[in-house]
């Protein structure tokens, strides 16, 4: 089932992101965040963006939620968007379910533009922005240190005014 966010999810979704923290490039943070720190960063990015999880039984599987693009005003119709996931809830359709959810909602809200950061290489998470009409638009080299390697950063848009979800 998905729903939105409450900050008692917090511990949750702090050890779902905290699994990509330690042993993948997906997210470019190092040090894992506690719980606290979680529930801040949902409190502040809940309060303005659409922040979703699955649920199954009483555990949350999965999140997906839509952030800041850039602080300047002019940016103020553009979103980033964001989805993770148990690891053993990966290629079961999930994914697909909070991003359609996500996009529908942000759609909703009225921005333009959804714009996703994907560390390169990743075919999972390609394939999910292009299944929902993401393009790429820009691939920035060796951005990114993490575990004694560069890593590419590609981004992918989606204007939400222009495809149906």
């Amino acid at each position: 089932m998905i729903r939105t966010v409450k900050l008692e999810d917090a511990q949750e979704i702090a050890e779902i992101y905290n699994y990509y923290i330690l042993n993948s490039c997906v997210t470019f943070e190092e040090i894992p965040v506690s719980n606290e720190e979680m529930g801040e960063r949902i409190q502040a990015a809940h309060s303005k963006f659409p922040w979703l999880v699955y649920e199954k039984g009483k555990e949350i599987i999965g999140y997906a939620y839509a952030s800041v693009w850039k602080p300047r005003s002019a940016y103020k119709y553009t979103i980033e968007s964001t989805v993770y996931l148990k690891k053993e809830a990966r290629k079961k359709g999930i994914g697909s379910l909070l991003y359609k959810e996500l996009l529908m909602q942000i759609r909703d809200l009225g921005f333009h533009a959804v714009i996703g950061g994907i560390s390169l290489p990743n075919e999972a998470s390609v394939a999910l922005h292009e299944k929902f009409g993401f393009e790429k638009i820009a691939q920035f080299k060796e951005v990114g240190y993490k575990f004694k390697k560069w890593i590419d950063v590609g981004y992918w848009e989606l204007l939400i005014n222009k495809n149906s979800i």
